[in-house]
């Protein structure tokens, strides 16, 4: 056994099981791909200052959890503990909003890390796949995001999960919520923490999962009685879209999630068979972040999804996804003549695009058919001494047993033909 492990709340992902996330990254990414939106990629760690101003002071993210560091050059950096923040950076920094084409449609995937207490669900090193349209207000905006996300589940064949939906206004009406929801809440008894909260974000007290203070939250002032006629009618006009296109959601007026930078829709994704961590995705269109972070006027929306918890949630629903096995052919020479020529035909069929393998490391023919069969491959190739004097090797039919023997120049073009 290893000297060293995983650091605490990480994972290792080791097929056979990685084999899913890698599945659940391309189901969600593929109805981007398929609506406009370009990959991007942003490193794995930003200007510590580019989180503290986007994602909020008052968050946990920032105030808690966020892995920050000085560099030896005096940089103070971050591990990114989030997607949005880094690919507004990015895009502004590259002009991509001055090309003319707006919205700026972006997907991305990759790690993302939070200090945060390990649980089911809950890692200090996660993965996500987001999408971002950046510069446009437009409800259909708002509302294509979650029939994306939504039709990316569905492809999975998840079906027990539930759209939460709320609009959080905007600077117009917010204040006067912001307010009011500020009186209400220094009347109650909470701690020093939340207290301070109270005067840098108040909405965020309304996201305290704790129950005594969720409990005192009763008759707490909604931010839908709040809401100006603008941001009614866009509220109504992404409701109706959503209902328009089939997509099924709750209205949830207490609906904040985690980060400052939400204006209006706001939604988050959740499956009751994960237990307190039921979250797997969300979002939200965010305004005025591209300003807090030293940027134009850029409203724009964007969502992330969980991988790992998607996973958790398809094995909650008991769901399969059938994944087909790496390898389709695998190679096992008896003799040093028959090594080198198999090589040479593996490396050919792998050419024309057929996942091959090969028995490596000299094994004799009972201990590589164990290999091939392990592999899952359909079928092997076997061949001796006898079989190269004749120009041919032997096919075997992993499934039905049946063999034959195929000359070596159609051994690839035979091949195909089977799996075809």
């Amino acid at each position: 056994m290893s000297t060293f492990q995983a650091p605490k709340g990480t994972y290792d992902l080791i097929p056979p099981r990685s084999a899913n996330f890698l599945a659940v990254r391309d189901a969600i990414s593929a109805p981007l791909k398929n609506s406009g939106y370009g990959y991007i990629e942003t490193p794995g760690f930003e200007d510590v200052a580019l989180f503290s101003r986007g994602v909020g002071e008052s968050t946990d993210i920032v105030s808690k959890e966020m892995y920050a560091f000085e560099t030896k050059g005096g940089d103070k950096l971050a591990l990114r503990p989030e997607g949005t923040a880094s690919v507004l950076r990015a895009a502004l920094e590259a002009n991509l909003h001055k090309a003319g084409n707006l919205p700026v449609k972006l997907w991305y995937s990759g790690s993302y890390y939070r200090y945060e207490k390990p649980q089911a669900g809950r890692y200090r090193h996660f993965s996500q796949v987001g999408a971002e349209a950046i510069g446009t207000e437009d409800p259909a905006l708002d509302a294509e995001l979650i029939i994306l996300a939504d039709q990316a589940y569905r492809s999975l064949g998840l079906r027990q999960f539930r759209i939460l939906l709320n609009s959080l206004g905007d600077k117009e009406c917010r204040p006067v919520y912001r307010e009011a929801l500020q009186t209400f809440l220094r009347d109650l008894e909470l701690d020093e923490e939340t207290r301070r909260r109270i005067e840098i974000n108040p909405l965020r007290v309304l996201d305290d999962k704790r129950p005594d203070v969720q409990k005192q939250l009763t008759g707490a002032p909604m931010l839908r009685d709040f809401l100006c006629d603008a941001c009614k009618a866009y509220h109504e006009e992404v409701r109706d879209l959503l209902t328009a296109a089939g997509v099924v959601y709750e209205d949830d007026e207490k609906l904040v999630r985690g980060l400052d930078y939400y204006t209006r829709t706001t939604f988050e994704f959740v499956h009751d068979g994960l237990g307190s961590q039921s979250a797997v995705g969300g979002g939200g269109r965010y305004d005025g972040l591209s300003e807090m972070i030293g940027g134009p006027s850029l409203p724009s929306v964007g969502w992330a999804l969980g991988v790992d918890r998607t996973v958790l949630a398809l094995e909650a629903e008991g769901i399969e996804l059938g994944i087909p096995a790496t390898t389709s052919v695998y190679a096992v020479p008896l003799g040093d003549e028959a090594r080198r020529v198999l090589f040479g035909l593996v490396t050919e069929l792998r050419k024309a695009g057929i996942a091959t393998d090969f028995a490596y490391g000299g094994r004799g023919l009972k201990g590589a058919m164990k290999n091939a069969n392990r592999s899952g491959a359909r079928y092997t190739i076997v061949a001796g001494e006898r079989d190269l004097a004749e120009g041919a090797v032997q096919l075997k039919d992993m499934e039905s047993g049946d063999q034959e023997a195929v000359a070596l120049d159609a051994l690839v073009a035979t091949v195909q033909a089977k799996l075809a």
